[in-house]
């Protein structure tokens, strides 16, 4: 096992880089797309080495229902960094387990809130609520049902007819392309890795984005989006619905996003070229993703082998 074990936790400062270039550099759908599928890598290979590392500082523990041969002092020389790392990563483990179980509770907790309060109004796409306050969300939908989009009386009262339909074929997008599960896998992957957290915020960033282009393309005007954009986040004061994708969810690049809206469209492009800073970028973070699941491939079929042999018959 050795060192192989610890490189899937270091390994998402890889994708440092990717992170920020791709926000820039890549069209909003497939940077989402990208970010968060190498996150989601990186977060199962951490966890499944920190599983790992438990298991090994689990055999040292008095009292351990675990058979005696894994705790024998030839095991443990197979297995080095048992004595410190191993018991320091059941904690970590439960840490992870435990705040990955509370991203989940609340995700779950605020749809079903959401879906009560709109359980008595009539079934719409679009569902305003009679509320000052002014604010706007996606909810997503369940299973086969197909999610709505919710705005204020405030909101709807504050925006032109232009902005509206901006508005609401902004939180359709959201919809459609399900963004909901992007901005879930990055909040668990940086849960269960902190090393991770550039990602999520850059994935947030992009969903909001890739929104943005779909409502521009709607519409067919960018500059009525990004003028609804950027009165919306003025007015808003956040929806009852945190963690949702929304239209204004992050204030802070707002400015970026009208920015965005008011220059061309960005083009459709995959795959970055090589010799680039994104595609340097790019292909560093492919190579942390590919040496992160062969170390924890590794790492678990040796301390399997390990363990069998020591598993008395």
């Amino acid at each position: 096992m050795g060192v192989f074990v610890f490189l899937p936790l270091v390994l998402p400062f890889t994708a440092w880089p990717i992170a920020r270039l791709a926000e820039h550099h890549l069209h909003p759908r497939t940077a989402t797309w990208l970010l968060s599928s190498v996150a989601t890598v990186f977060a199962v290979c951490s966890t499944l080495c920190l599983g790992l590392l438990m298991v090994v500082g689990t055999a040292q523990l008095p009292g351990n229902p675990l058979p005696d041969g894994w705790s024998d002092p030839e095991v443990r020389e197979a297995v080095p960094y048992d004595e410190v790392a191993g018991r320091a990563a059941i904690p970590a483990l439960l840490w992870v387990l435990a705040s990955c179980s509370q991203v989940l509770w609340r995700h779950r907790r605020v749809r079903v809130r959401a879906g009560r309060v709109l359980a008595g109004l009539r079934a719409a796409s679009v569902a305003v609520l009679p509320d000052e306050a002014p604010y706007a969300y996606a909810l997503p939908g369940r299973r086969r049902h197909r999610g709505r989009v919710v705005v204020s009386s405030g909101m709807v009262a504050l925006l032109s007819a232009p902005e509206r339909r901006a508005l609401f074929a902004h939180e359709r997008a959201h919809l459609a392309g399900r963004h909901h599960r992007f901005l879930l896998s990055v909040q668990l992957a940086a849960r269960a890795n902190p090393f991770l957290r550039p990602l999520r915020t850059a994935v947030a960033y992009t969903a909001e984005r890739w929104a943005d282009e779909e409502a521009a393309a709607a519409v067919g005007s960018r500059r009525t989006v990004a003028r609804a954009v950027g009165r919306a986040a003025l007015v808003s004061r956040g929806g009852p619905t945190p963690g949702l994708a929304g239209f204004a969810a992050v204030p802070g690049p707002v400015p970026r996003r009208v920015a965005a809206l008011l220059a061309p469209a960005p083009a459709v492009s995959v795959w970055p070229r090589m010799f680039t800073r994104l595609g340097l970028a790019w292909w560093g973070a492919a190579a942390g993703a590919t040496a992160s699941a062969l170390s924890s491939a590794n790492a678990t079929v040796t301390l399997m082998l390990i363990l069998h042999a020591a598993t008395p018959m």
